[in-house]
């Protein structure tokens, strides 16, 4: 045979035996989704059937079920997406998964309904972090470690039973944990998420609460050391939000258990506080299984051994990575790229600077306030003079119950000071930290009432309706929304007002990390474009690192007396802040985002004596 002919036989046959072994491997997995919230037959013309190809050519691949909400047979979908831009609420989602996720599934819920994909494992003496949106599943991986949920394996056609379960993972590590979860053998304690709705379940008195928890562990030491003393003998319903948060971990802490859940232990806490919890929870898993799901960067750093991340798309998907140790895996986050799995998970990465900023701010003064004293029954706020220049986003920090929203509250003038005059003949927007659902319709409606034709202003859909994902939430009623959906709803509607200062109130609760740093960029970007002043108390100190030109620190003795101090330049006021907390930042090689240090290292030392407590050189 000619050379030139036998060369063309022989690449023709091993074209032919590469496609024969590509198309043996399953290279990508499509999974439909159905948002059962958002999805409302009776307000659309049904486009998801109507407009489909394959049922225009006589397939069944997209259906009406029983309850009234379509059904689409993933088998059959060709993934063109055309029902996903088609649906007016936006309540499909066709999403292409990697191959090798194929036989990963732990659990879903119906047909088009949520997945998740793997678990992490519990190891003692380790506390195992899980960092991801909010809506990809990791309280339902918690529920399923903790035995409150049997996973159906994808299997939606008989009940769950463990026997299925343990097949699957018969020589794994997880296999010895999820056998004693089905055999009974482990006991756990589960902190919830939501904190805020534990006086609708519990009345009476913290402490004839917290005696119900079987413990050898002494009360009173307890609650010493999670700071819950002053509100121990008073009922629940009159309690804080960082007070219930305390509570709640003292409850988790109280119980004797071999696995412990802390779901956001964070939220509602001050600095100091997150710490102190921190420093409990790591001393629970000395002896003791620990998981925690938490938002705040600094803290989830501090306190894990171990990382998983999670990536997925809200109320579709979810899978869990593989572990990372805390380090590895906030620096992946940040990067927004997980190279062991080659998956992006953010268009764009995370940076921070290692030098603090040094516009100087030559701007007219917007509001000018003297010494301000408000006093009330057993509490005296005191604030030293200071001015809000046009244009400037002041981050306000320092512990709960020092006067941080009083203070905020004082110029959005909802409350009077005792004596000092406050210079300001502006007019302001103010978000309060606690958020009620008070509004009976839905978030649409909402924004039409309050904001009239800003709701659908250019400015208003480009710079803050988009950068939030309001859009699934629209046609949502207001009082079926979570805590994290309240929240950006709150924001929008806050930057969305004509004023001249916005007074924001702890904007980072119940929000996951990446909405976080949305909700900073947004904040910051919507100063800047508007020309506008803002003030923004909050407790994450990457938020107000983010966000802030300049910073003022309260202090004093929470509940009894508060001190403000500032605005000050942003390396003066994180030195005297931190200062104040006693802790020290150093800065990560790869991604120079601040790590605590740990107490009286040789870092820790170093920046002390030098005043350089956040930022260095």
């Amino acid at each position: 045979m000619h050379k030139t002919a036998y060369y063309k036989k022989y690449i023709a046959e091993s074209k032919k035996r590469i496609l024969l072994f590509y198309s043996t491997i399953p290279l990508t997995m499509r999974i439909a989704t159905l948002n059962k919230d958002r999805c409302q037959p009776k307000k659309c013309n049904q486009e998801c059937i109507s407009y489909c190809p394959r049922v225009r050519s006589g397939d069944e691949t997209v259906v009406m079920g029983e309850k009234g909400k379509p059904i689409i047979n993933e088998n059959l979908c060709v993934g063109c997406g055309i029902c996903v831009h088609k649906c007016p609420h936006g309540a499909i989602q066709i999403i292409n998964l990697a191959g090798e996720l194929e036989g990963e599934l732990v659990q879903q819920y119906g047909i088009n309904g949520f997945r998740l994909y793997r678990l992490p494992v519990p190891r003692p003496g380790e506390v195992v972090g899980m960092l991801g949106p909010n809506g990809i599943g990791k309280t339902t991986a918690f529920k399923i470690l903790s035995g409150q949920e049997i996973p159906n394996l994808g299997d939606l056609d008989s009940e769950p039973t463990w026997a299925p379960v343990l097949e699957k993972y018969a020589g794994t590590e997880l296999h010895t944990h999820l056998e004693k979860v089905a055999n009974g053998k482990l006991t756990f304690s589960f902190k919830p998420q939501y904190v805020d709705m534990l006086p609708r379940v519990h009345t009476g008195k913290v402490r004839a609460l917290l005696e119900t928890v079987k413990t050898t562990k002494k009360l009173e030491s307890v609650a010493a050391e999670l700071d819950i003393l002053t509100c121990i003998d008073r009922d629940i319903g009159q309690l804080s939000g960082g007070e219930l948060q305390r509570v709640a971990i003292a409850a988790t802490v109280l119980k004797e258990a071999d696995i412990y859940f802390f779901d956001e232990p964070s939220s509602y806490l001050d600095i100091y506080q997150r710490l102190k919890i921190a420093r409990v929870i790591q001393g629970i898993a000395k002896t003791k299984c620990v998981m925690v799901i938490e938002h705040d960067l600094a803290v989830l750093d501090f306190l894990a051994d171990t990382v998983h991340l999670m990536y997925g798309s809200e109320a579709s998907f979810g899978v869990l990575s593989q572990p990372r140790t805390v380090r590895n895996a906030i620096n992946a986050y940040l990067d927004g790229f997980l190279k062991e799995e080659n998956v992006r998970i953010r268009d764009r990465n995370i940076k921070f600077e290692t030098r603090a900023p040094k516009k100087d701010w030559k701007a007219v003064s917007l509001v000018t306030f003297g010494r301000l004293v408000k006093k009330f029954e057993k509490f005296t706020l005191t604030a030293e003079p200071g001015s809000i220049k046009a244009g400037e986003v002041v981050g306000i920090v320092g512990p709960n119950a020092t006067g941080k929203t009083t203070f905020v509250k004082m110029l959005a003038n909802e409350i009077s000071p005792d004596s000092g005059d406050i210079d300001a003949n502006v007019k302001v927007s103010y978000k309060p930290q606690y958020i009620e659902p008070s509004f009976g319709g839905t978030v649409a409606e909402l924004f039409m009432t309050e904001l009239g034709g800003r709701a659908t202003s250019g400015f208003f859909r480009s710079e803050v309706h988009e950068p939030l994902n309001l859009e699934p939430l629209m046609n949502r009623e207001l009082k079926s929304l979570s805590g994290g959906e309240l929240q950006r709803v709150a924001i929008a509607l806050a930057l969305a007002r004509e004023a001249d200062i916005y007074l924001i109130d702890e904007p980072s609760a119940y929000l996951d990390s990446n909405q976080r740093m949305e909700a900073a960029r947004t904040i910051r970007r919507v100063m800047e474009k508007s020309g506008r002043s803002g003030m923004i108390v909050d407790h994450d100190v990457y938020f107000i690192d983010m966000v802030s030109d300049s910073i003022m620190v309260f202090g004093g003795e929470p509940s009894v007396n508060g001190t403000g101090q500032g605005p000050l330049g942003m390396r003066d006021g994180m030195n005297l802040f931190l200062k104040n907390v006693d802790i020290t930042f150093r800065r990560d090689n790869d991604t120079n985002r601040p790590r605590i240090n740990k107490k009286n290292s040789r870092l820790d030392r170093e920046q002390k004596s030098s005043g350089e407590f956040y930022y260095t050189e």
